[in-house]
């Protein structure tokens, strides 16, 4: 059994992830829409369409970093002094849009809330893509502490990632809205979402290809044999999920581009932790080599059983409660 304990938290942990990055990552995706908008009022119309789900969106936030300090203690005094700055100015973008979203609705002059909900969300969705990116690059450790410099992260393909993230919860806000919205809103995000779409397969496309060419162990992961057989049903299906993400918006359809994007983020997501695992902290801390004392990680895990179902069927009524559109000039019916 303790074997499997570091497996079981890391799927844990894994899972927040994911869904931390689709829940939150529409309504981040809406502040990086935000200034395209053209009135107020197709800018309130975006906001009341996350009005109920964006703060819940984030317990998945917490509960992933709360996992990694619990169960993998090791990873995370690895990763956090090697992601300081970025972690920094991420938590401080997101609790500027806090602000924001709070205050932007009490303003009489709303010109700067604007600016920070949308600055902020943009920027906490690039912060997050540098960790990402500079995470599968890998992190200097030696003797199990992180033994490189604050700047580390700052490489190109870092940033590239972080453009590239920036794109994938545009593409997420724009089929959010069309599924939420109607009127002139829902028409541009259609428009947007095409583009943004064009954009994510390149930057998707981009990484596939930067990462084995920079990186043996995942050239190694992806295009040995007969690994190649068993994984190339991945970008396969990525690029199914994207045709019916580019059909469903060309013929109309509402529901279909939103949740065909985010089967198009759960394979990328799964690409990575294929090219990843087990590295926790690549390329030379595991799952088993960070994980905590299994005294430690049975006791979480029962506390985690237990509340996660909580946290899941919260979600899911909320979601069911605002269930339909918010249409121009009118809030949830």
């Amino acid at each position: 059994m303790e074997w499997y304990l570091p497996v079981i938290w890391a799927a844990l942990i894994g899972t927040a992830v994911a869904m931390y990055v689709i829940l939150d990552g529409f309504d981040l995706g809406i502040g990086i829409l935000f200034p395209l908008s053209k009135t107020e009022g197709e800018r309130d119309q975006m906001m009341r369409s996350i009005a109920p789900f964006w703060d819940g969106n984030e317990t998945w936030l917490v509960l992933g970093g709360g996992g990694l300090f619990v169960a993998f203690p090791q990873a995370y005094a690895v990763i956090m002094p090697a992601f300081y700055l970025p972690v920094i100015i991420m938590l401080l973008a997101l609790i500027f849009r806090g602000v924001a979203f709070e205050f932007r609705t009490l303003s009489d002059n709303k010109r700067w809330w604007n600016l920070a909900f949308a600055a902020g969300s943009t920027l906490a969705a690039f912060a997050q893509g540098i960790i990402l990116g500079a995470l599968i690059q890998g992190i200097k450790v030696k003797d199990g502490i992180f033994a490189g410099g604050h700047f580390d992260w700052a490489t190109p393909f870092a940033l590239f990632c972080g453009l590239a993230l920036i794109a994938g919860y545009g593409l997420l806000g724009a089929t959010w809205l069309i599924m939420k919205t109607e009127g002139r809103v829902a028409d541009r995000a259609r428009v947007q979402a095409k583009w943004l779409l064009l954009a994510v397969l390149a930057f998707m496309a981009a990484v596939s290809l930067w990462t084995p060419l920079s990186i043996e162990r995942i050239a190694q992961r992806w295009f040995s044999l007969p690994n190649f057989y068993y994984l190339w049903p991945v970008p396969a299906l990525t690029a199914l999920a994207a045709y019916v993400v580019w059909r469903s918006i060309e013929h109309g359809r509402d529901v279909p581009p939103f949740l065909a994007t985010i089967a198009l983020f759960l394979l990328g997501y799964l690409g990575l932790v294929i090219s990843s695992y087990p590295y926790l902290v690549p390329p030379s801390l595991t799952v088993w080599d960070t994980a905590a004392a299994p005294a430690s990680q049975i006791f979480m895990l029962v506390g985690t059983l237990v509340l996660l179902p909580i946290i899941l069927g919260y979600t899911a009524l909320i979601y069911w409660l605002f269930r339909g559109k918010v249409r121009p000039g009118e809030s949830y019916h």
